[in-house]
C-alpha cells in the first residue's frame, strides 16, 4: 500500500467536529458528584471487532509514525479509527487547542469506540481538559489509554467519576518491526492487550534493600509525578486516601523530585495510602558543586518514615522500555516481601 492510500485508509470517514463546522468549546466538565464517589466503574473490556480510537491531545505525531501500532492492534482483532488530530501540527502540539479538544471529545462521545489510546505524550492536555464534556463518557465509559502527560486524564477521570483508565505505553512506543522487537518491548506492548481484554494482572519484581515490607489493598492510582503536582488543588486533583499510589518521572533534578514529594506530604497525599510504588525516574545530573546529596530512595523514605504501609522501588513503569500497563482505579493488592514484590489486580 502506498503512502497516500495508507493515509486515506487511516483517516476516519465519520464526521468530526471542527472549528470550520461551527464547533465551540463544550460546557465545563461536570464536577464530582456523590453518586460517583465510592463506586468503582470499570469500562467494558474489549472483544475482537471492537474499535480503538487514536487521538493526540498533547504533542504532534504524524500518520506514518503510528503505522506499526495500527497494524498491530488490527492483528489483535480490533478495528482502528484514527482521529483528526493525527498529522495536524500547531508548533509542538497535535493541532490547535480547539482541534485537539474536538478530536478527543469526538472519541469520548462515539458509542462505537470501545477504547481511546493517545498517540503520544508531550504537553498539552492541561490546556484542554476543562473544555471536555464528560457526560456521554460517564454514561458509556470506555478505556482511556496513555501515560506521561496523559496523567491529566487519569487523575481527572478517577477523581471526578471513579472510572478505571489504563496507564500504559502509547502508539509512539510500539516497535516498528514486531518481528525484530526485543522481549521487553513485546511484553510491555502485550500488557496493553491483556489489560484491554480483561486479563488479571500479576507483576513480580525483585526486592530492593530500600523497600519497606508489608501488604496493602486498594485502588491503584497515580502516574507522572510532575503532572500530579501540576493539577494539585484543581478539579483534576488526585485522591489518594486508601489507595495504592504509583509515581514515575523523567528529566527532573533530584531537588525537584524532593520538592514534589514534600508537596505530596504537606497536602496529606501520603498520609493514608494502602501502599506506595516507585517506578522509573530518569534524572538530570546535578550541577557540579550543587549536588543534592540524597538518592530517590532516601527522598521517598524520608517523607514516609512515619507511616507503615508497604513501599516498592524499581517497579517497571515510567519513561523507559520496561513500562508495563497498569489499570488505574482498579482494586489491587501490593505485597512487598524480602525476596520479591508483587502487584496484582483483583
Amino acid at each position: 500500500m502506498n503512502r497516500k492510500s495508507f493515509i486515506s485508509s487511516l483517516i476516519t470517514s465519520g464526521a468530526v467536529l471542527s472549528a470550520a463546522d461551527g464547533w465551540s468549546a463544550p460546557p465545563a466538565p461536570i464536577s464530582a458528584a456523590p453518586a460517583f464517589m465510592g463506586r468503582q466503574i470499570i469500562p467494558p473490556y474489549l472483544k475482537p471487532g471492537n474499535t480503538i480510537g487514536i487521538t493526540s491531545p498533547a504533542g504532534y505525531i504524524g500518520l506514518e509514525e503510528i503505522r506499526s501500532s495500527v497494524a498491530l492492534m488490527e492483528s489483535w482483532g480490533f478495528k482502528v479509527q484514527v482521529g483528526q488530530s493525527i498529522g495536524k501540527k500547531d508548533f509542538t502540539y497535535g493541532g490547535t487547542d480547539t482541534e485537539r479538544a474536538a478530536d478527543l471529545q469526538q472519541m469520548l462521545d462515539d458509542p462505537q469506540i470501545g477504547a481511546v489510546i493517545c498517540a503520544r505524550g508531550g504537553y498539552g492536555l492541561v490546556r484542554i481538559i476543562d473544555q471536555i464534556n464528560f457526560r456521554s463518557f460517564v454514561k458509556h465509559p470506555k478505556w482511556v489509554i496513555g501515560f506521561s502527560d496523559v496523567t491529566v486524564l487519569h487523575t481527572h477521570i478517577h477523581g471526578n467519576f471513579n472510572i478505571a483508565t489504563l496507564h500504559s505505553k502509547m502508539c509512539n512506543s510500539f516497535p516498528d518491526d514486531w518481528a525484530k522487537a526485543e522481549p521487553i518491548q513485546i511484553s510491555t506492548i502485550l500488557s496493553v492487550r491483556q489489560a484491554l481484554t480483561g486479563e488479571d494482572f500479576k507483576y513480580t519484581v525483585p526486592a530492593t534493600t530500600s523497600n519497606r515490607e508489608g501488604r496493602g489493598r486498594g485502588q491503584l492510582v497515580g502516574g507522572n509525578l510532575s503532572i500530579i503536582e501540576s493539577v494539585a488543588g484543581t478539579v483534576s486533583d488526585l485522591n489518594t486516601e486508601g489507595k495504592i499510589l504509583f509515581v514515575e518521572d523523567t528529566g527532573e533534578y533530584l531537588y525537584t523530585i524532593d520538592r514534589m514529594f514534600w508537596g505530596l506530604k504537606r497536602r496529606g497525599k501520603l498520609d493514608r495510602l494502602a501502599g506506595l510504588v516507585i517506578g522509573g525516574f530518569k534524572l538530570k545530573p546535578d550541577d557540579s558543586g550543587e549536588e543534592f546529596g540524597k538518592s530517590i530512595e532516601q527522598i521517598v523514605m524520608e517523607k514516609v518514615s512515619e507511616y507503615n504501609y508497604p513501599v516498592c522501588f524499581d517497579f517497571p513503569v515510567g519513561h523507559q522500555r520496561n513500562n508495563m500497563a497498569l489499570k488505574c482505579g482498579v482494586q489491587h493488592i501490593l505485597e512487598v516481601g524480602a525476596g520479591e514484590s508483587i502487584l496484582r489486580s483483583i
